[in-house]
């Protein structure tokens, strides 16, 4: 996997204070708030097909036996 790129961004407190609040109701922290809107404006935009998948995070789900 490629590295993730760092980058400072400058926001408008409110900006920032609503991002936060948004990215807390979808269970997102800020930065991944950042990116997912990015990615879906990218993507309406056309320009989003190299891109890739935002990567999966957290515990993986548990597989169940086949017996």
């Amino acid at each position: 996997m490629a590295e993730r790129k760092s980058i400072l961004l400058r926001l408008d407190p409110s900006v920032h204070d609503a991002l936060a609040r948004w990215a807390a109701d979808e269970l997102r922290s800020t930065n991944a708030q950042i990116e997912f809107l990015l990615r879906r404006a990218l993507t309406e935009a056309g320009r989003g097909a190299n891109a890739r998948p935002i990567p999966k995070r957290g515990r993986p789900r548990k597989v169940a036996d086949s017996q």
